[in-house]
């Protein structure tokens, strides 16, 4: 069942899209893109609430009597980066780009609101919800801080992601775990530096900090139940030191994914004792940071149903699937979900380099136009099954 395929409206979602591209903002400095989208918003005939969570905003459009009511969630900001290709629709911001597709996502809502504002078709209250700062994994803590749940109460809310190297508007979804947590680290190792000439006289933190590294690849492969997934990365190392003199500290830094909070309290546990162990046996001092950045994303099992009903009756049986793999990247759409009902879904952004395919956060990514209706469409479904017209409570 597809949803008022008009030209018109492929232009309009295309138009907002390429807008909001060319003018990316970074985790919460939406202002411009914030006000944007409240002005198309109020346009269409919703009630706009702005400021939530510092940019966050909210519309709420009503029709019949319903008592039920739902959420659809995008995200605004975009990276810290610099656009490397020369389209017409590239970035007017250096330093800013629309690197993850928000600018496709928060088009896909917009478009959902003007079907849903156009023709009706539903009894209840439906929420567009616009988040600032997903990027650092801040902007829904926010925002719910900022009292959203309760504000804005909703019976459900609904997220989609695009993703590179899926079909080109398939929709893969499951219920339970999607996305992972990701917890960041930082290990700080204090010896005794010294010239290079000389190592029995320093205590050398880079000796130290190397079988840290290599000892803490042991935490997943011989500490967490292989039946549960856990990625644990050191990313990156630095010193104080120079060709000939020995540091005196490391830093080491990184970042670890899991599904499961049990198993991140496990992974924060095993590193502490692994760094303590270590610097103790050379005499040096080691000190961990860790701290909890995003947790995982966890979809309702009912929120699931109805999102894949919606999926199928927008977009065919064959354009969906419904138990597909979780992925180790996070989302901080994770928060919303812990506080309300959610069901977030993926939505196939291409497999071609430059038709979609090109990996997320890179500088030569861009949102694949094609799948905007398929997003627009399985939003409307979605409400429109969750609030039939006739089905006043």
């Amino acid at each position: 069942m597809s949803t008022n395929h008009d030209a018109d409206l492929d232009t309009i979602l295309r138009t907002w899209r390429h807008d909001l591209h060319r003018h990316p903002e970074t985790a919460f400095t939406e202002h411009a893109t914030a006000e944007r989208i409240a002005g198309i918003l109020t346009d269409l005939g919703f009630d706009v609430t702005t400021g939530i969570g510092g940019t966050g905003l909210v519309g709420s459009l009503t029709r019949g009597r319903g008592q039920k009511t739902i959420g659809l969630r995008a995200d605004m900001d975009g990276l810290p980066l610099t656009e490397r290709e020369d389209r017409d629709h590239r970035s007017r911001n250096d330093g800013a780009m629309h690197a993850c597709g928000h600018d496709g996502h928060m088009a896909m809502v917009l478009g959902a609101a003007k079907v849903l504002a156009d023709s009706g078709g539903f009894d209840g209250t439906v929420r567009v919800v616009f988040q600032p700062a997903e990027e650092p994994g801040k902007g829904a803590l926010a925002m719910l801080a900022d009292g959203l749940a309760a504000r804005f109460p909703m019976d459900a809310i609904f997220g989609l992601h695009n993703i590179p190297g899926l079909p080109t508007g398939q929709i893969h979804v499951r219920p339970g775990a999607i996305m992972a947590s990701e917890d960041n680290f930082t290990i700080t190792i204090t010896g005794r530096g010294g010239h290079a000439s000389a190592p029995h006289l320093v205590i050398d933190p880079l000796v130290v900090a190397a079988e840290i590294i290599l000892a803490l690849q042991s935490i997943v492969a011989r500490n967490v139940d292989p039946q549960h997934a856990a990625v644990l990365s050191c990313t990156t190392i630095e010193t104080d030191g120079s060709r000939n003199a020995i540091p005196g500290q490391v830093v080491i830094k990184g970042d670890t994914r899991t599904f499961d909070t049990a198993v991140s309290a496990l992974l924060e546990e095993r590193m502490r004792a692994i760094v303590d162990g270590i610097c103790t046996a050379h005499g040096a001092k080691g000190t961990v940071t860790y701290t909890h950045e995003f947790e995982p994303t966890i979809n309702d099992p009912q929120c699931t149903a109805d999102a894949l009903a919606a999926a199928r009756a927008a977009l065919g049986p064959e354009a969906v699937i419904d138990d597909c793999a979780p992925i180790m990247a996070s989302e901080d759409f994770a928060a919303f979900a812990r506080a309300i009902p959610a069901c977030f879904a993926f939505i196939g952004n291409g497999t071609e380099l430059g038709r979609g395919g090109t990996p997320l956060h890179s500088r030569d990514y861009d949102f694949n136009d094609d799948i905007l209706r398929a997003g627009v469409d399985y939003y409307v479904t979605l409400v429109r099954q969750a609030l039939p017209e006739g089905m006043a409570r």
